[in-house]
């Protein structure tokens, strides 16, 4: 019981905040673009409870990715629907990699600040599990922007790839998407994509991002996921 308590207090925040984001994101540049849905439905909002997938946010606990429940685009009442589209399944992933970039420099701030602060102060009880936070942090949003990049829609790689393609197999891929999600889980359960393609690219990420730190993000993450 206490790992688990643990396991809450550390990936609760960061998890939430990755996913509520990642989801905000997209409304609020499609209202930018010229569709109110998200803004009309009360869904352009950082409270995690609009747009909490209980589903979603336990799998983050067991297998360190999850969701939230998508929030509502209505691409008809974009000023330009198929390169429009684009910019907001695009900026999902984009909002994910700037919050795994700021919890990375924070994470190191922290750390080099640290080694100033007396053991076992209030101080020093205060910056440990933020620290562990941050390195979560950077794990789960680099794992969510990484994996949206699959340009199978409706995950957003596959909506930018709609977006990019001339008119002929941009339509042929879009008219995957009602069978988009069996794809992505016989890809994930069934073949090597995880091993081949997304973990040596979160690899190469947490690497870039957290430098000298990377150990501490992928320790803290396989603790996590125990």
């Amino acid at each position: 019981m206490e790992q688990f308590f643990l396991k809450v207090s550390i990936m609760l925040v960061p998890a939430l905040m990755a996913i509520t984001c990642h989801e905000v994101s997209h409304g609020f540049i499609a209202d930018k673009f010229g569709d109110g849905t998200a803004r009309s439905l009360g869904r352009l909002t950082l409270n995690p409870l609009k747009h909490l997938d209980v589903v979603g946010t336990l799998l983050i606990f067991v297998i360190g990715i999850g969701w939230a429940k998508p929030v509502p685009v209505n691409y008809a009442n974009l000023r330009h629907p198929k390169r429009d589209m684009m910019w907001v399944a695009a900026a999902g992933p984009i909002t994910n990699f700037l919050l795994a970039l700021f919890s990375a420099f924070a994470m190191r701030a922290l750390i080099w600040g640290a080694g100033t602060v007396q053991e076992g102060t209030p101080l020093a009880a205060f910056v440990d599990p933020v620290v562990l936070m941050l390195a979560f942090s950077v794990y789960i949003n680099l794992m969510l922007g990484i994996f949206n990049l699959i340009p199978v829609p409706p995950l957003d790689g596959g909506r930018v790839a709609v977006g990019i393609l001339p008119t002929g197999p941009s339509m042929a891929l879009a008219r995957i998407e009602p069978f988009g999600m069996l794809i992505i889980i016989a890809l994930v359960f069934f073949t090597d994509v995880f091993s081949y393609v997304i973990a040596p690219a979160l690899s190469f990420a947490v690497h870039l991002v957290a430098g000298p730190h990377s150990n501490l993000v992928f320790g803290v993450t396989k603790l996590m996921m125990r």
